[in-house]
């Protein structure tokens, strides 16, 4: 009878075991991107410190060899045409739809005559 216990208590402890919460697996680089647009979108930051905060980004992003979040290349680029740097700007553009072709239709929108002609 005390098999039987014993058995059943290691069954018990085995299945809480794998109920275990474990961290899920980051597919992107994060870094403090949401804390850094927050600042931007909120006044509390110019757009030269942006570009530094989101290129830093960048960089930890390869040293850590993962891919960066979505969006982050066309927000660069973004604050590149804010300081008026329209080479690097469409750079940053292109690099968003070559790593995310489904933000192509967005790139597109915003790089279009009709909306300033960034092309």
């Amino acid at each position: 009878m005390k098999n039987i216990n014993r058995i059943g208590l290691w069954l018990i402890v085995i299945a809480l075991a794998g109920c275990a919460k474990q961290e899920p697996k980051k597919i992107y680089y994060w870094g403090n991107y949401q804390d850094t647009l927050y600042s931007f979108y909120t006044n509390d930051s110019s757009s030269e410190a942006q570009i530094g905060a989101l290129q830093a980004i960048v960089e930890k992003a390869k040293a850590t060899a993962k891919p960066v979040p979505p969006g982050l290349h066309a927000q660069l680029g973004m604050l590149y045409s804010n300081t008026g740097k329209m080479d690097l700007a469409i750079a940053e553009f292109n690099k968003e739809k070559m790593l995310f072709p489904e933000s192509t239709p967005y790139i597109d929108f915003l790089t279009s005559k009709d909306k300033g002609s960034l092309k």
